[in-house]
């Protein structure tokens, strides 16, 4: 009789694990008409608060779809939002989940291929599915996500 409870507290816990890990499919990619849409809107809310960033959209593999830099943006912010994006879409996540990951004791985390520990990034959603990925850097991370959500009318 223990055997059979502690079987099915094991294979309820595994569900529940795997279920929480699921991530959305992927769609259709980004367009570059949707990109600049929404670079628009990331542009829009960094000018409104002084802030000079890059912007980098990119597809579902995380192939650069838009780039955009405002003026006076420190040079390294130029990678950095391409790599943001790339981390978004192709792990199919906003980047904050990686800092937080870290942070909550999973250092393994920062040894992912591509990963981008830093918020910023956010997945572009369309129907409940990935179709691309947006990066920003320039200013904090919290700012960049900021206007990554701005920019993805969140």
């Amino acid at each position: 009789m223990k055997t059979i409870l502690l079987s099915a507290a094991l294979v309820t816990i595994a569900a529940t694990a795997s279920a929480q890990d699921r991530r959305p499919e992927y769609g259709t990619a980004v367009n570059v008409a949707g990109a600049k849409k929404i670079a628009a809107g990331i542009v829009a809310e960094c000018a409104k608060n002084n802030w000079n960033v890059a912007v980098a959209v990119v597809d579902t593999h995380g192939y650069l779809v838009y780039f955009e830099r405002m003026d006076q943006t420190q040079t390294a912010s130029m990678d950095i939002a391409v790599g943001k994006a790339k981390a978004a879409a192709t792990y199919r996540r906003p980047t904050r989940a990686f800092t937080d990951a870290i942070n909550k004791g999973s250092p393994a985390t920062a040894t992912l291929p591509g990963v981008f520990a830093s918020p910023g990034g956010m997945p572009i959603m369309v129907d409940g599915k990935v179709t691309g990925g947006v990066g920003v850097s320039g200013v904090t991370g919290d700012q960049d996500e900021q206007c990554a959500k701005a920019g993805l009318g969140s």
